[in-house]
């Protein structure tokens, strides 16, 4: 086999000495190249008269328990021989730290009960055979990744072993690229604003792994990408579980520093957060059936308020606290799935604040979210509205083409109520839909249309609509014209004339023409406030129930 050309300390800590050894001095002399490994064992009482230039030295521990040189010994004798670093196999003191970066040697030292022959044999094969080396350390890493994983050690301890093993920064991304845990190198602290920026951005991504659905078909799924900070690039790798990516791994380093190890991390690296992510989402699943039983129960009313406290605790949420039922649907033929609908909004309340608890009804197909208000709050009303109004823009933000409508009921001010405050919500999307309107509808500013959706003769209010719009429609139906739109607008802007013409686009003498128009055709008086208030209701009865 070829023997490689160049073999570095850092080649040596990364490819050979066991996994969690530390770097305890010089770690900006790693670049040195080593040519060989001699392991010197204590008990002996004289050191070798010569050395090769550039050997590593591993001091064994003691198999006697006494010794005849001590470490600090062996560290000078390496020094004066120019040896290219010192392995030690115990803890090292504040003296032989102090002397290692005063004559700035490399000094490491290896995890407790490591076998000095074993670290050399390792070495030499690395020195010797590179490739086979490369492949051990490969089965090395996954198994020790996966082990933490088996752990249950958690996705952050998978991150900082990753980090430890490569000397570089590590990101580990959701699918929708938000961050889930970084540790960053010293080194990569001045640059980072930028990196975390250019992450958190689809586009970025290299474009093999952009489509989630196909990355577990790409042959070789490590991909190396330059970023826009001159002299850096990442490793990244898909994140995949069940055939679909679930997130990506990045390692960031130095484009030059990028090696065969960082990508060996990255490739086992993502299987074992892959792991992690899996057993992260069975065990959100569980929860979330728990707590989807739980919240029908209490709205049928099969729950006291003790259970529904003790429940509340289990699920770590306060349930003394007022709540209010936000109900979210899609509206129209062609949407996305209701699951994309409940995973963007589970996204967007895991950054909120307010305590909030989600659910879905795949039979009504909606998803409701019960948001937690402060006690005593003079403005929970207007928390409210802002946080509905937030999930409307951040769905018409992820989902452009699509419509959904929002509806908000009244604060609960305890379990009770719960039900009083979803029926409410329910009423208020119903209505957000037939209105078509493109903003959340809190049931409280809803009053007149309450009242003509309750009534239940659609007969009398589609024959009260035709006998006061009817006129006008059959015009603009057989003129092309615009008289019911310049009335909606009318209405909309409070009766202000300006603001009618300038949210039609039109001059004022214009609109001066149609408002006469309406009153000729119609036969009315627009001056009366009995005419205003009859017709206002008829437009709304014609958005709300519209001819058949």
């Amino acid at each position: 086999m070829d023997a490689p050309d160049h073999v570095t300390v850092e080649d040596v800590r990364k490819l050979a000495l066991p996994l969690g050894t530390k770097v305890i001095a010089g770690n900006g002399l790693l670049s040195r190249t080593v040519t060989w490994a001699t392991v010197i064992y204590p008990e002996n009482s004289t050191l070798p008269k010569a050395l090769q230039a550039n050997e590593m030295i591993i001091i064994a521990t003691p198999e006697t328990g006494l010794r005849q040189v001590s470490d600090l010994d062996v560290l000078r004798w390496a020094c004066d021989l120019d040896a290219a670093a010192v392995v030690l196999n115990e803890p090292p003191n504040s003296a032989i730290i102090a002397e290692a970066t005063a004559f700035n040697m490399p000094l490491l030292a290896l995890p407790p009960s490591t076998r000095a022959r074993v670290v050399e044999k390792a070495i030499v094969s690395l020195l010797v055979d590179r490739k086979g080396q490369i492949e051990r350390r490969g089965t090395q890493i996954y198994r020790q990744l996966t082990q933490i994983s088996l752990r249950n050690e958690g996705i952050q301890d998978l991150i900082n072993a990753m980090a430890r093993l490569t000397n570089k920064a590590i990101v580990v991304q959701d699918k929708r690229l938000q961050l889930i845990g970084t540790q960053l190198q010293p080194q990569s602290v001045a640059y980072w604003e930028d990196v975390e920026l250019f992450l958190k951005k689809l586009d970025n991504l290299p474009v093999e792994l952009q489509d989630r659905q196909k990355v577990a078909e790409i042959d070789n799924p490590v991909i190396i990408q330059s970023l826009p900070t001159p002299g850096l690039a990442r490793f990244v790798a898909p994140i995949i579980s069940k055939d679909m990516g679930r997130g990506y791994l990045s390692i960031i380093g130095r484009d030059t520093d990028l090696d065969d190890i960082d990508q060996l991390v990255a490739e086992h690296g993502a299987a074992a957060c892959a792991i992690e992510m899996a057993k992260a989402k069975a065990i959100s699943d569980t929860e979330k059936r728990l707590r989807g039983t739980f919240l029908d129960r209490v709205l049928i009313g099969d729950v006291t308020p003790q259970e529904a406290m003790k429940q509340g605790e289990r699920l770590e949420h306060d349930m003394t606290q007022p709540h209010v039922a936000i109900i979210v649907a899609w509206r129209g033929e062609k949407t996305p799935s209701l699951r994309r609908l409940e995973t963007t909004i589970n996204a967007l309340v895991a950054s909120s604040p307010l305590p909030t608890l989600v659910w879905t009804h795949e039979r009504e197909g909606e998803v409701i979210i019960f948001l937690g208000l402060p006690k005593d709050s003079k403005d929970s009303l207007e928390q409210t509205k802002k946080f509905a109004r937030m999930v409307n823009a951040d769905l018409h933000q992820q989902y452009p083409s699509a419509k959904i409508s929002i509806g908000v009921g009244q604060p609960a001010q305890d379990v009770s109520g719960w039900r009083g405050s979803y029926d409410e919500g329910r009423q208020a999307l119903g209505l957000a839909t037939r209105l078509g309107s493109e903003q959340p509808l809190y049931i409280g500013d809803l009053g007149a249309y309450q009242l003509i959706i309750s009534l239940t003769d659609r007969d009398k209010l589609q024959h009260f609509c035709q006998r006061t719009l009817g006129a006008l429609l059959d015009y603009d139906h057989k003129q092309n014209a615009d008289l019911i739109k310049t009335l909606e607008a009318f209405f909309e802007c409070h009766g202000n004339l300006s603001q009618t013409a300038e949210a039609l686009i039109v001059h004022r003498n214009t609109l001066l023409y149609r408002m006469s128009r309406i009153n000729e055709i119609a036969q009315i008086d627009l001056d009366r406030p009995e005419i205003r208030l009859g017709l206002h209701l008829a437009l709304a009865i014609r958005r709300l129930l519209p001819p058949q």
